[in-house]
């Protein structure tokens, strides 16, 4: 069964368990303001979520992971909704978020009804990666 809630400095051993890319002082932050969350089956933690705000405004996902055997049941649509929810009724008129162009997520999220919107070439070391691709969903 799905659940999902804030993050709290309990959660930080499952937290680091996945995310790779989060500083330790960064984590700290999220749990304060509460843009991080653990996604759960039932009682089992399965995943992570967090976002911040581009431009200070506007809700921009920034990590969604769920561990592979918890991976097309469901859980990561659950969460979005959740998460765009609680956008809405926090009064926001749109949320975005970002994928590789080389990753299948851009699937997933035109799936959940976000446009494509943009790009960015992150071509200084040590950030290359390939093209950054920007989405947005009007709540």
């Amino acid at each position: 069964m799905f659940s999902m809630r804030y993050a709290t400095e309990h959660d930080e051993v499952f937290w680091f368990s996945l995310d790779k890319h989060l500083a330790r002082s960064e984590y700290a932050l999220k749990v304060r303001d509460g843009r991080a969350y653990v996604i759960g089956d039932g009682e089992t933690l399965i995943g992570i979520f967090r976002y911040n705000l581009f431009l200070d405004i506007i809700p921009f996902l920034t990590e969604i992971y769920l561990e592979e055997s918890h991976r097309g049941k469901g859980f990561g649509r659950q969460a979005m909704a959740f998460w765009e929810n609680e956008m809405r009724d926090n009064g926001h008129p749109m949320v975005m978020l970002s994928t590789m162009v080389d990753e299948d997520a851009q699937h997933f999220y035109r799936k959940l009804g976000y446009a494509d919107k943009g790009s960015v070439v992150f071509d200084i070391p040590p950030f290359e990666q390939p093209l950054e691709m920007f989405m947005a969903k009007r709540l």
